[in-house]
């Protein structure tokens, strides 16, 4: 645990404004990632209707969010995927592996796909959440 035993909140400038919620959550030797979608520093969602380039964006706050609580990408060891369209994630999986790789590359932890009928952020078309064990 941290100091006082207390999990320790991290929120990465790049990754935009946390409200009512953190980016990453450091307890112990292990990091906890908040739900990341494909928007910029401003919050905002990049690519609306772009499910390849919002899980491009996506990934990259994913390996952004890490690196700011002592992580590397090979450090995950759960990734949850969330999808609003199954249909079409399954239609660019190409495209989305190429993504994937650019930043996990050929690291493949434990994942879970499933599908949504919504994300809090309607222009959202993928969340992707982590746990990661931070190295001594």
């Amino acid at each position: 645990m941290q100091p006082g035993g207390r999990p320790r909140n991290i929120n990465p400038e790049e990754l935009g404004p946390a409200r009512g919620f953190s980016h990453a959550t450091v307890a112990g030797d292990t990091v906890w990632l908040g739900g990341q979608i494909g928007s910029d520093e401003t919050g905002k969602v990049v690519d609306h209707g772009d499910v390849v380039a919002q899980f491009a964006r996506a990934i990259r706050n994913v390996g952004t969010a890490l690196r700011a609580a002592g992580c590397a990408p090979e450090d995950t060891v759960k990734l949850t995927y969330y999808v609003t369209e199954l249909k079409t994630y399954k239609q660019n999986l190409a495209a989305i592996g190429h993504a994937y790789r650019e930043v996990f590359g050929r690291h493949y932890p434990a994942t879970t796909l499933i599908e949504v009928r919504s994300l809090f952020d309607p222009a959202a078309l993928v969340e992707i959440d982590a746990v990661a064990v931070r190295r001594q």
